[in-house]
């Protein structure tokens, strides 16, 4: 294929799978159920954050966290008590447990408190052309408070060579201006253009079979390669087509 025809498949790709349809299956509906710009920033960080291993169960407990968080996640945030907190104790999700999100409360509030929300760290460390040394930065102040060790694995760092998918998700569905209205778009200080596919085994897989990585590791290396790939298609909205790579590699086993 050449990138013309590359191009216009995979566009045709996006447009298949870039639909409200597809907000029934996908973890993003939990963000959706919220309007006001604090929760929908926490509910997708947090959904986000456990958005890995099988789908049906991502989303059994995202929505089990919005339970816990009374359906009102800033406010409970802001406003949590130590009785509060004792009752996410129990919350298991593979290696996610209750002590860790029990942190992450504590960490969204000092980001509200000292740091003006997660929005504000992001356009203050962007670079023009990415925003995997804002995720960098972000983790550094979302760890600035007394926690365990064992907590910051589920944060990732890019600097580690990270390919950093999950946070590279919620930063699709944070800024992406989309017209179909799945990614929400909340963000305007950042740019669609700034975004990185948020890389997996599926959209790795994909992209190698089509020739726009060749990288074998699902690293930061290897995001940066894919990253180059797509811009040469769309240097506006690459990240649209993580929508292809997806759709081709989970609902069409491509």
């Amino acid at each position: 294929m050449t990138l013309k025809e590359l191009k216009e498949f995979l566009d045709f790709k996006v447009e298949q799978y870039n639909t409200p349809e597809f907000i029934e299956t996908d973890p993003v509906q939990i963000p959706h159920l919220f309007s006001r710009k604090e929760d929908i920033e926490i509910a997708g960080f947090l959904t986000a954050t456990i958005s890995w291993g099988n789908r049906k169960s991502i989303l059994k407990n995202s929505n089990l966290l919005m339970d816990l968080l009374d359906h009102a996640p800033y406010e409970f945030v802001m406003q949590h008590t130590e009785t509060d907190l004792e009752r996410l104790g129990n919350f298991v999700h593979r290696t996610f447990n209750g002590r860790d999100l029990q942190y992450f409360i504590k960490a969204f509030r000092n980001i509200y408190k000292e740091h003006n929300g997660p929005e504000s760290i992001f356009s203050n460390y962007s670079h023009k052309d990415s925003l995997q040394p804002a995720i960098h930065e972000f983790k550094k102040i979302f760890f600035e408070l007394p926690h365990e060790k064992r907590t910051e694995k589920h944060v990732s760092d890019p600097f580690k060579n990270s390919a950093a998918k999950r946070i590279n998700m919620y930063l699709r569905w944070m800024i992406r201006n989309d017209k179909n209205n799945v990614d929400l778009g909340i963000w305007e200080s950042l740019s669609s253009a700034q975004l990185s596919c948020p890389l997996d085994v599926h959209s790795g897989n994909v992209a190698r079979k089509l020739g726009l990585l060749k990288r074998k590791q699902n690293d930061a290396k290897a995001l940066q390669e894919l990253d180059r790939a797509l811009r040469k298609m769309d240097p506006v909205d690459p990240v649209k087509y993580d929508f292809a790579l997806f759709g081709l590699g989970v609902f069409e086993d491509y």
